[in-house]
């Protein structure tokens, strides 16, 4: 019976963050991956990690704060407009991982 509880949570879990996942992925697709897949209007390149050095280094705040706010061409909440800043922080983390 233990182990019959430990594989439903650990499948729970699993489907769980598979589809936090997705849902990160979803939002990537329809408001960042216009500029960030190609580097359009000097956007860095998602998963280019030599492109997102400079910014990282400024801390996870700093950069959700250049989200919300909208820096050079990428205008206030760079198009997710129901983005939430922890929406931004996985959407930020999604982009700077190397691919």
């Amino acid at each position: 019976m233990n182990k019959l509880i430990l594989v439903l949570a650990a499948t729970l879990f699993s489907a769980t963050a598979i589809s936090a996942d997705q849902a990160v992925i979803d939002k990537y697709n329809k408001s960042c991956i216009a500029c960030h897949s190609s580097g359009a209007a000097g956007a860095p390149k998602t998963g280019v990690e030599a492109q997102w050095a400079s910014r990282i280094g400024k801390g996870t705040d700093a950069l959700v704060a250049s989200v919300v706010n909208g820096m050079g061409a990428m205008p206030p909440k760079g198009m997710c407009f129901d983005c939430s800043n922890d929406d931004f922080k996985a959407l930020i983390e999604h982009m700077v991982t190397p691919k």
